[in-house]
């Protein structure tokens, strides 16, 4: 007899390869990546270095000083004639000139350019910590989605044995009939062939199942031919709601910095319309002129001592570069104000599609839980008619492909409805705790039917 029908857990399945697999969870997978992934740390590089550029002498508001020693020799034919008609001609005079210095300059006045300038440097390390930010959602959410595309893979594989355990129970009692004499060759034949062609399907999907696990080890950072063992199945959340994720895509990462970009160029366009101001420097410093000759009217002069003065530079006619310069900067700061509304844009659609998605996937899901279940129940009753003799083999293959197809679908819009969600928090920058809550372990979640089981003798 058939043992009957019972629920057990859905997605659960690990194909052995005959290799030590080590076991994944999804908060590990995670972890992995944030640790590894090579997007974050070039995110995080820039982020780095603007913060080490995010400084008042980067922004030209400390003063410069330079330092400077000169030291000539030369050798020349000197001819010198005085007004007191003193006349001296020798050749190869030495001369030796040295010079030594400290100076020092400081703005005083540039148009508030260094203002504006150390201003764009904040705003631009702020741009970079969001878009830090916005790569570690989008390493999280891609191994979500490809962490849970391994489960729907393994969820193929499961169904795909279940009906080959099917087949080959089939194709036990066609030869226990056959052995008394109420069956023949033919269904034995088809029940091989049916065998054969599950287990090409088993080693066709085992071939997607591995190529999905080495992209997630691809973002994780790892070899890629590592053996990694996941337990797990999917829950959805059914409780968002589409307001809460359309008012939180305004604190979208991606948008908050295409809006600090706006901030930005109205800067640089600040920065470039500074140079229409006088420019005003104080410089000061130390020095020390040394003039040795070894003929000639003087034979040394040396002048040691500080200096200070002021230095204006006032900008009169360029060629109305300035004014071009100017024109493009403004043009630029436009753009990035089309930039950021097409940003929002794109957010609230994808937002909209997003939940429509969901909800959809939602829908659909309910139903297919129902459909597997009378899949299932049909496969059993089936099968228990064509073991009592009443039932032919066309409605067991029946039963088997519509139970099969069944349990297909109940993977796919699964796997569809926990991607929609994964989207929706993503776009909601939902924190990282937020989208790991998603994650179970295994043992949990979605159920669906047993095949039978193999008859009794």
């Amino acid at each position: 007899m058939i043992r009957k029908v019972t629920t057990i857990l859905f997605f659960i399945f690990a194909s052995l390869n005959g290799k030590a697999q080590q076991g994944l969870s999804l908060s590990n997978a995670v972890n992995i990546a944030l640790k590894n992934s090579l997007n974050i740390k070039i995110a995080e590089n820039d982020l780095l270095a603007s913060h080490v550029s995010n400084h008042i002498s980067v922004a030209g508001g400390l003063p410069n000083v330079t330092g400077t020693i000169t030291n000539n020799h030369s050798l020349n034919n000197l001819t010198q004639e005085l007004s007191n008609g003193t006349k001296t001609q020798r050749n190869n005079v030495s001369n030796n000139s040295f010079s030594a210095g400290i100076t020092g300059s400081f703005v005083l006045y540039n148009g508030l350019r260094v203002i504006a300038t150390k201003e764009r440097l904040s705003t631009l390390e702020q741009q970079n910590e969001l878009l830090v930010n916005e790569q570690v959602q989008n390493v999280i959410s891609a191994v979500m989605i490809k962490y849970y595309d391994i489960v729907r893979q393994q969820g193929y594989l499961k169904t795909i044995n279940e009906a080959l355990s099917v087949t080959l129970q089939r194709k036990r009692l066609i030869e226990i009939k056959q052995s008394v004499g109420l069956a023949n060759n033919a269904d034995r034949f088809q029940a091989e062939l049916d065998s054969t062609a599950s287990l090409q399907d088993i080693r066709s999907q085992q071939l997607i199942l591995d190529q999905a696990k080495a992209d997630l080890l691809n973002l994780l950072n790892l070899r890629p031919d590592s053996s990694i063992a996941i337990n797990d199945t999917i829950l959805v959340d059914a409780s968002i709601n589409k307001d809460s994720i359309v008012k939180k895509v305004n604190l979208h990462p991606q948008l908050l910095a295409s809006e600090k970009q706006i901030r930005i160029n109205e800067l640089i366009a600040k920065e470039t319309g500074s140079q229409r101001y006088p420019f005003v420097v104080l410089n000061g410093g130390y020095n020390l002129n040394r003039n040795q000759n070894t003929a000639g009217l003087t034979l040394l002069n040396q002048t040691i001592g500080p200096f200070v003065g002021l230095g204006l530079n006032v900008p009169i006619f360029n060629g109305r570069i300035l004014k071009r310069q100017m024109q493009v900067a403004d043009i630029n700061t436009q753009n990035s104000r089309y930039i950021r509304q097409q940003t929002f844009n794109t957010l609230q659609t994808d937002a909209t599609k997003g939940f429509q998605a969901y909800q959809n996937s939602l829908a659909q899901l309910h139903t297919e839980k129902e459909n597997a279940v009378v899949a299932a129940a049909l496969l059993d009753l089936v099968y228990q008619r064509y073991e009592l003799g009443v039932g032919t083999v066309l409605d067991l293959k029946a039963a088997q492909q519509s139970y099969v197809e069944a349990g297909f679908r109940l993977v796919n819009i699964s796997y569809a409805a926990k991607i929609a969600e994964i989207q929706l928090k993503r776009l909601a920058n939902s924190s990282r705790d937020t989208l790991l809550s998603t994650a179970v372990v295994a043992n949990s979640g979605l159920a669906l039917v047993k095949v039978p089981s193999s008859p009794s003798t």
